[in-house]
């Protein structure tokens, strides 16, 4: 079985229809691309996917079990690079990583931790509280959160929004690695560059309907992005 498995999953708030019927699997060291204006379904799907939100109809499952962030097992195994809300005003950035670390039962919490800062090029801003930091380096933060912690299936919507084409770069480099590394990877992003870079299939959405899916060569040739 797949490592993430939606099967016909929709969501509805109120009467508006955010996202349609929709399948989706996800093997362990595979990473899908969602691909799609704001508005199109994309970060409902991400919600479901990673447990934070429940569809209206259909099934999401994550190793097997009901993706819901409540159990446990699924919160232990998933992690997910959210929006800036999710930062501590008040703790500084090796302290939101300690945080973040003790709460997963890391080994050697310090060393990780040094390593995860050395990686997202953050030790000089170790000491820097949130409120402090360029949108670049908060978008570091909230990647770098997600590194710290161990993690079966990395959620990421739009990571590369605020980053400079060098951290782009980056960031494509990290995500093959994760790939490497066994990790799946469900993202979402505006940047076809970076879907193509990364991305084994890829699925274009419009008003919550999927208008477009294959690997991503072939659904931004549909689109009329690529010859």
């Amino acid at each position: 079985m797949a490592l993430l498995h939606l099967r016909k999953i929709s969501r509805d708030y109120g009467e508006r229809k955010a996202l349609h019927p929709i399948d989706l699997e996800l093997e362990a060291g595979g990473c899908i691309a969602l691909f799609g204006h704001n508005g199109s379904g994309k970060s409902t799907l991400l919600r479901i996917a990673s447990g934070r939100d429940a569809p209206t109809s259909g099934t999401a499952l994550f190793a097997g079990r009901k993706a819901d962030e409540d159990d446990p097992v699924v919160r232990a195994r998933v992690a997910v690079v959210g929006d800036m809300a999710a930062c501590y005003p008040d703790l500084t950035v090796r302290e939101h990583l300690e945080l973040v670390a003790v709460a997963h039962a890391v080994d050697g919490v310090s060393a990780w931790v040094d390593q995860v800062l050395a990686d997202r090029r953050l030790s000089d801003h170790a000491g820097a509280l949130p409120g402090s930091l360029s949108s670049g380096q908060l978008q570091s933060l909230l990647l770098a959160s997600a590194l710290v912690r161990p993690r079966d299936l990395l959620v990421l919507d739009e990571p590369e929004q605020r980053l400079d084409p060098d951290a782009r770069k980056r960031l494509a480099e990290l995500l093959i690695a994760e790939k490497e590394d066994g990790v799946a990877v469900l993202l979402a992003t505006h940047q076809a560059e970076l879907a193509e870079a990364v991305a084994d299939g890829m699925i274009a959405l419009e008003d919550g309907r999927v208008i477009a899916r294959g690997t991503p060569a072939a659904v931004l040739k549909k689109l009329g992005m690529r010859a």
